[in-house]
């Protein structure tokens, strides 16, 4: 059985990739990775704040950003923190490149494109085998237009692309007014893969405190419909590569994100919950699946499920859309 699969140029033994994470900051935790059956890895994430850190930039983003995102709060406890610093991170890439023979996928995370391009060279010389841009952009002015924030996504990744020669992904949000055009826009621009979705932290109300909170809960499973979907959707309809990341736990999810068009499965949540050595489980669980259904590769799984293979897209989703609301009722049963 294989298992292989190519993401965005790199040749990975497997399909599963642990996504941006605290895990990747240990060495030994990356092997264990390798071990379990991780086909590459994605390193936590080099915030833009830690390469240019004016103090007026940080307030800003520690008010309004750090709140909000995943790995903003996994680095961020409750103030800045910076005995982790840039070089740290350009260190640990080549420490992980010479500990492990799978690809060492850098990211970073902002919002603007000043700074980024000079530290994703050096990612890239640090021996990064690709670079993951986390663009972090939460439009709260409501007059900001619609295309200056698609405009901020695509000069970021002109940036990056410009400086260096290995393969940059986008990891977007799905909270685009048309998210298909953009991933097209972005594909076209030269983003060599896609990574749907982020999934932004919204803050909570202390009613006791009367203050803003942040909040941080795990994925569970049902999450993963939204990036299931769009992969469907734009499966063959972008050169870029395609990766599902929130939400997925299990062999099955996986096994459903292929049959979408996905080229790899990231995982953080069910990591974090379960220990590293869920890979294990899970890349059997897959095994299972692809015996039990006749599949003899990864590849040959790609896509089944896309609306690729449906003449009319549109009408296949409304089609979907009324089954689902008259298959509701009394008597309805979901599992």
């Amino acid at each position: 059985m294989d298992l292989s699969t190519r993401y965005m140029g790199l040749r990975l033994a497997g399909p599963l990739v642990p996504s941006a994470g605290p895990l990747s900051k240990d060495l030994d935790n990356i092997r264990q990775m390798e071990d379990a059956g991780a086909g590459a890895v994605v390193l936590w994430s080099l915030f833009e704040e830690q390469i240019e850190h004016e103090a007026q930039e940080i307030e800003y983003y520690l008010q309004y950003g750090a709140d909000r995102f995943a790995e903003s709060l996994t680095y961020f406890p409750g103030e800045l923190d910076y005995t982790l610093s840039p070089d740290d991170y350009l260190h640990h890439i080549s420490k992980a490149k010479r500990a492990v023979g799978i690809p060492v996928i850098a990211s970073l995370n902002g919002v603007s494109s000043s700074g980024w391009a000079g530290y994703a060279r050096k990612m890239e010389q640090a021996g990064a085998d690709a670079l993951e841009l986390n663009v972090h952009y939460i439009p709260a002015l409501p007059r900001l237009p619609g295309p200056d924030v698609e405009s901020a996504y695509l000069s970021v990744l002109d940036t990056v692309k410009s400086g260096v020669s290995i393969p940059v992904a986008m990891k977007l949000s799905p909270y685009f007014s048309s998210p298909g055009n953009m991933m097209l826009r972005l594909a076209e621009a030269g983003a060599d893969a896609l990574v749907l979705f982020n999934r932004f932290y919204q803050p909570d109300f202390d009613l006791d405190e009367l203050t803003v909170k942040p909040t941080l809960e795990l994925s569970t499973p049902f999450e993963m419909r939204l990036p299931l979907r769009w992969i469907a959707i734009m499966h063959g309809q972008v050169a870029a590569s395609l990766a599902a990341t929130t939400g997925i736990h299990t062999g099955l999810d996986v096994a459903k994100v292929l049959l979408a068009g996905a080229d790899v499965a990231m995982m953080c949540s069910a990591l974090l919950r379960h220990g590293i050595d869920h890979l294990k489980a899970v890349r059997s669980e897959l095994e299972q699946f692809m015996e039990q259904k006749g599949y003899e590769s990864v590849e040959q799984m790609k896509g089944v499920l896309s609306q690729r293979r449906c003449a009319e897209p549109a009408a296949f989703e409304r089609a979907n859309y009324m089954k689902a609301l008259n298959a509701y009722g009394p008597t309805a049963t979901f599992e």
